[in-house]
């Protein structure tokens, strides 16, 4: 991890590409976390499951999994074998985490300061975030929009439908940082 004294604290930015209004979490984390690392905290602080394959995309090369079980020769760097300094290393430098090949999920990530290291801070840490995370599996940012807009008319013919899958409490304007950070300290636990 290298010393105290040449870490720093991070704190990016992370937006749902494509959502409206915006889906957004703002984190801080260890400028020298392996990205296999950030994943991980990506899917507690956004809302994920992790249950689809995943990549990172910083200046056309794609960092993730690598796994030859899966027949396609695809060409991605071992996301173990990087850390997030080593790709972004000056404030405003973006990168794409994309989620669920399938849906879709494009994530920009914008490193919005760079801070000196504090051994008092717990990390990571989700310091703001808007809006709840869509549901696995709803069809990408269109897919969310359409659950939306059926859950709001409860005369629309899939609405009872929608809601059972949702559950009765889903708000997709809540947000609750408290958890998230609860989860993200047990998952350095």
């Amino acid at each position: 991890m290298g010393t105290t004294a040449s870490r720093n604290i991070y704190q990016l930015k992370v937006t749902l590409a494509g959502s409206r209004p915006p889906i957004w979490r703002r984190v801080l984390v260890p400028g020298d976390m392996v990205l296999g690392q950030l994943h991980l905290v990506l899917q507690i602080a956004m809302g994920w499951t992790d249950s689809h394959l995943h990549q990172f995309v910083c200046n056309r090369i794609c960092y993730g999994i690598r796994d030859d079980e899966f027949g396609i020769d695809m060409d991605v760097e071992d996301e173990n074998d990087y850390r997030l300094n080593q790709l972004l290393t000056s404030e405003k430098d973006t990168m794409i985490y994309e989620y669920d090949f399938g849906d879709g999920w494009e994530h920009k990530m914008v490193l919005e300061k760079v801070l000196p290291f504090d051994r008092n801070k717990k990390l990571p840490l989700c310091i703001k975030g808007k809006r709840a995370c869509p549901p696995e599996d709803c069809g990408g940012v269109w897919g969310y929009q359409e659950l939306i807009e059926t859950l709001k008319d409860p005369k629309h013919p899939e609405y009872e439908e929608m809601l059972e899958w949702v559950g009765e409490d889903f708000d997709p304007e809540a947000f609750d940082i408290d958890e998230v950070n609860e989860l993200l300290a047990e998952y350095v636990r």
